[in-house]
């Protein structure tokens, strides 16, 4: 499942985030690359542990956390402390075909997760930059996500994935996981897939409908039902 979600950050929170990063020194992106990983990753991240990197993760799990759409699809039980990083056309940087590292850990806070989603969160303009696509490989072929700053794009960690070469300009984007209560992908497929379409029968027939409350009730005993805490 891969699931884009619009407008995380306003247009003015994403000059804010690029403000402050820009005031920010930045270390060689393998530092929190895996073995493999660290073989196929040139770009640039904030300090993890930096108070920039600590205070604008917040700021985006304040928003997610405020986001139905996001809540629905990811059905979240831990996020992990957002990460930000940036590729450069003048240094070649890109991130060759990966996989994601199962389980994520924190050393400030002890937090260790399983990474059941990975996240983008853009924070550059698609015109700010020529490469530095982002592709993601699953059952139904490859897919190219390339989204205007603010938005953001969930999909299965197990996914190879990569970004490509940025040629001009620069790309800056929040990168992070999470573990979600619904650790089956198609379960948490099939949740998210009820959902979209019981709000769109509350737009159209209020959410007193009996059939809409049915529904609802259906929903939330699936999620009783698979939900790990």
């Amino acid at each position: 499942m891969l699931i884009c979600v619009p407008d995380v950050l306003s247009k003015a929170d994403v000059a804010d985030f690029r403000r402050i990063m820009d005031g920010c020194p930045w270390e060689d992106g393998r530092s929190t690359a895996g073995a493999q990983s660290a073989m196929v990753k040139k770009n640039e991240q904030l300090p993890p542990d930096s108070e920039a990197a600590r205070r604008l993760g917040n700021r985006i799990i304040s928003a997610l956390t405020g986001n139905p759409r996001f809540i629905s699809a990811a059905v979240p039980k831990q996020i992990f402390p957002p990460l930000f990083n940036r590729y450069a056309a003048s240094n070649g940087h890109h991130f060759g075909i990966h996989v994601d590292n199962a389980v994520r850990g924190d050393h400030l806070t002890g937090q260790r997760i399983r990474t059941d989603l990975s996240v983008t969160l853009f924070l550059s303009e698609p015109e700010e930059y020529d490469g530095g696509e982002l592709i993601i490989e699953d059952f139904y072929g490859s897919h190219e996500i390339k989204l205007p700053a603010g938005h953001l794009v969930l999909y299965p960690a197990s996914s190879l994935h990569m970004v490509t070469p940025v040629t001009r300009g620069m790309r800056v984007a929040s990168f992070f996981w999470l573990q979600s209560m619904i650790r089956d992908a198609h379960a948490r497929s099939l949740i998210f897939d009820l959902d979209t379409a019981i709000q769109a029968l509350v737009e159209r027939l209020g959410r007193d409908d009996p059939e809409t409350v049915k529904l609802t009730g259906i929903y939330h005993n699936l999620i009783r039902y698979w939900a790990e805490l």
